[in-house]
């Protein structure tokens, strides 16, 4: 059992980017989204799979020993969201790093909103919702067409807010609050001088087991981490599930509800370790393993566990192309603010927050994201033009002693 519940903590981001559907915003909704105009865009899905990896890789990168849960669709969309704003090489650095390669921005928006239509109420036995709003601070003139766009396609609920007002964090932390059902209550600590928007993309789920463990079976079993074995309540059931085994991974579906939804772990085998296993995921080798899961009645032992993770993405982003969205100078993302001369604005922070808690009864999980946009601004100079007649003088500091001493009128130009 070795490294399982790191594995499995791995692993469950990419149940949460399965999961998905729409909620209403509590306040001032947008319109509804527009029904899909065909097939789901697998290029999108493909994208969004990559991106997934590719951000745990880094988040592996910062912390390889550390447990990591978070929801890379949340992410993904928050980000989205951020790239109807951008221009020029800003454009092209967050198509790359998100996967996006040479689709069209309509496209992209396009295979969002039809993603997040498809997953809305994957299951009547499960609770999913997903919710996107912007919140501008009161009387900066963003561009309608960026806003209209993320109310189209993403069903964002747009709001301007007097962000010096002090009660203005716990308003948007209560709108992530309500979305989360309370698990993450606290997404923005403060709101800066130069913050001017923040883009926010929240998500919940909760579900039971299709087959429910019985806590009757659950008992301390030692985990084996990499400094030590240690004791942890371990679930007990046998059943028939969705298996696959090669010579790196054993990998199981545990399905929620009606079967839909399902949580994939992944365990290496030994001798093949997590960091190993995350290096080579990538699309197409999560695709064989998922297509290689076939029914097989197996003894499952998995740990019980709550996990709360918080992280900010900036570095990680960076490190995968986006450096430029955040440059306080070659950002562009004049597609979101008319900037004026000595100004520009960019992605400040980018956090995440998420939460999970497994048993034997199913899981609960939610996560948020915030891009924070600021604005750099010239320092504003006071003017002094000469053209007109003045005096001058030459003067020793030391003692204030007037050396020299004259009028310029202007006679001898």
């Amino acid at each position: 059992m070795r490294n399982v519940r790191c594995t499995m903590i791995t692993v469950c981001l990419l149940l949460i980017f399965s999961l998905g559907a729409c909620s209403s915003p509590t306040t001032e909704p947008a319109s509804a989204l527009p029904e899909p105009v065909g097939v789901l865009d697998e290029d999108l899905v493909s994208a969004n799979t990559l991106f997934a990896f590719n951000l745990l890789r880094e988040l592996q990168h910062m912390d390889a020993e550390g447990d990591k849960f978070f929801s890379p669709a949340s992410v993904s969309v928050a980000l989205a969201m951020t790239y109807n704003g951008a221009e020029g090489d800003t454009f092209d650095a967050m198509a790359q790093t998100l996967g996006f390669g040479q689709m069209s921005l309509d496209r992209v928006n396009r295979g969002f909103s039809d993603l997040l239509t498809i997953l809305r109420n994957p299951d009547p036995e499960l609770e999913v919702a997903i919710a996107n709003s912007i919140w501008a601070r009161e009387g900066m003139p963003f561009k309608e067409e960026f806003l209209e766009a993320n109310r189209e396609y993403y069903n964002a609920e747009t709001r301007e807010l007097d962000f010096d007002d002090p009660g203005a964090v716990d308003t948007i932390n209560a709108w992530v609050d309500e979305i989360t059902r309370g698990n993450i209550d606290e997404l923005i600590e403060e709101i800066r001088a130069d913050s001017i928007m923040f883009l926010i993309n929240a998500i919940y789920f909760q579900g039971s087991w299709t087959e429910e463990f019985d806590p009757d079976l659950t008992r301390e079993e030692p985990f084996y981490r990499q400094d030590g074995a240690i004791d942890v309540p371990f679930m007990h059931r046998e059943g028939t599930y969705r298996y696959y085994e090669d010579e790196r991974l054993q990998a199981v579906a545990l399905p929620y509800g009606e079967e839909r939804v399902s949580m994939h772990i992944l365990l290496p085998q030994e001798g093949y370790g997590m960091h190993e296993l995350i290096e080579e995921l990538d699309p197409e080798t999560w695709r064989e393993i998922v297509t290689g899961l076939s029914e097989r009645k197996i003894q499952l032992a998995l740990p019980r566990f709550t996990l709360e993770y918080e992280v900010t993405l900036d570095d990680a982003l960076k490190a995968m192309g986006m450096e430029i969205a955040f440059d306080r100078q070659r950002a562009d993302f004049s597609a979101m603010y008319p900037v004026r001369p000595g100004e520009n604005v960019f992605i400040g922070e980018v956090l995440h927050k998420a939460f999970v808690d497994v048993n034997e009864e199913g899981t609960e999980a939610a996560a948020a994201t915030s891009v924070e946009i600021r604005i750099e601004s010239a320092p504003m100079l006071d003017t002094f033009r000469a053209d007109r007649p003045f005096l001058f003088a030459i003067v020793d500091d030391t003692t204030s002693s007037i050396l020299f001493l004259g009028t310029l009128n202007g006679q001898n130009f």
